[in-house]
């Protein structure tokens, strides 16, 4: 399984009911993803900051959750501003670095990070069974739910599958290389775990009917409506709407 690390928690985020964190994350992500004027995407990032310290979250495992990003913005530090047209701001040689792809190279840290931390505290903080009740009351459709459910499930187990199948390989003498021989190794590796997935399915399947699995959604979470959860919601909405206005008449 994959560890849910962030799941457990007493803070107030972590009390919240998913739907309500849902309905947030996707506000203030979209709003922020959309935002134009660094100043603003920097008013954004501080509330995404101040949702991970609501929610009590380690920093030293908020920065390992961020640090694949840094390798995607790393390349974007490397190329844009090397390539993008605009004034000027440093040039040895044939070398010219654009004032104007350092900005926007600024804007996609920013909400890159931003929406990041967003989806850590308050996506990351509830488990996967939670996440499908809160999809499951926003009326997303069972069946995505049920794929979100399984894939998660599973996924490790193909893991092992494929692990297994990539071991008895190299028990008889298999060692990669850049030749076609390898290659076609490895597509038998993935055909014959297609296959042992398939197989697989089949027999959870039919293990769900047999427990009367009626193609519905069922959680054993119980989330009590209160009123902290609409605060939450009305505090998130005004604060992605003060700031969308406030990018308007920056325009």
């Amino acid at each position: 399984m994959i560890e849910e690390k962030f799941a457990s928690g007493q803070s107030f985020i972590h009390k919240l009911d998913p739907k309500t964190r849902i309905v947030a994350v996707i506000i203030l992500s979209f709003a922020a993803a959309l935002c134009d004027i660094f100043f603003v995407a920097v008013l954004y990032f501080i509330i995404s900051t101040v949702l991970i310290v609501m929610a009590r979250l380690n920093r030293k495992d908020v920065i390992e959750r961020i640090k694949p990003v840094f390798w995607f913005l790393l390349m974007i530090w490397i190329l844009i501003p090397i390539t993008f047209d605009g004034q000027i701001l440093y040039q040895f040689s044939w070398l010219k670095i654009s004032g104007t792809g350092v900005i926007l190279c600024c804007k996609i840290t920013i909400k890159s990070i931003t929406i990041l931390l967003l989806f850590t505290s308050l996506v990351a903080t509830m488990s996967i069974a939670s996440l499908g009740n809160g999809l499951h009351k926003l009326y997303v459709p069972d069946k995505l739910i049920f794929l979100l459910l399984m894939s998660y499930r599973y996924i490790a187990v193909i893991e092992d599958e494929y692990k297994k199948l990539l071991r008895a390989a190299k028990f008889r003498g298999f060692r990669p290389k850049t030749n076609l021989h390898s290659y076609k190794t490895f597509a038998y590796l993935a055909g014959m775990l297609f296959v042992r997935a398939s197989f697989r399915a089949q027999r959870v399947h039919q293990a769900m009917l047999c427990r009367g699995f009626n193609q519905k959604f069922h959680s054993l979470d119980i989330y009590q409506a209160n009123r902290f959860n609409f605060i939450f919601l009305i505090g998130i909405s005004a604060a992605g709407l003060s700031l969308v206005i406030l990018e308007k008449i920056w325009i």
